[in-house]
């Protein structure tokens, strides 16, 4: 295999290169701390109902997921973000009572604001 033909297939996987690795299996597992001692314990400590969304069987397994395994169990969007930003704030040695917190509610009011700011009459662009 010549050197440029090995540059080339180098340089086309190159992209896709960091898709294969799962960079929660490099980082250490935290021991169980407190009355937090299994992976269901520690979901209902974060909130949020966690612990229906989804489960796993040992704590080594709560921390060696990631985005796409959680992704597979039908997880949605902001909750996996929520778990995996949870996560690491307890691999970081904080406690889940601190910073556990509800979802931010739905918006109620839809639209761009009031059409009168600061006592004048805003007036959208016109489409041509």
């Amino acid at each position: 295999m010549s050197f440029t033909f090995a540059g080339r297939l180098r340089s086309l996987f190159s992209p896709f290169s960091r898709t294969f690795h799962n960079s929660a299996l490099l980082k250490p597992v935290p021991p169980p701390r407190g009355d937090i001692t299994t992976p269901e314990s520690f979901l209902k400590a974060i909130g949020r109902g966690s612990e229906t969304k989804v489960s796993f069987d040992t704590w080594d397994a709560l921390w060696k997921t990631d985005g796409l395994a959680l992704k597979k169990a039908g997880v949605a969007v902001r909750d996996r973000r929520y778990i995996l930003w949870a996560l690491e704030r307890y691999r970081q040695q904080d406690d889940p009572s601190d910073y556990a917190h509800e979802a931010k509610p739905k918006k109620k009011i839809r639209g761009h604001g009031p059409a009168v700011q600061f006592g004048k009459r805003i007036r959208s662009r016109r489409r041509k």
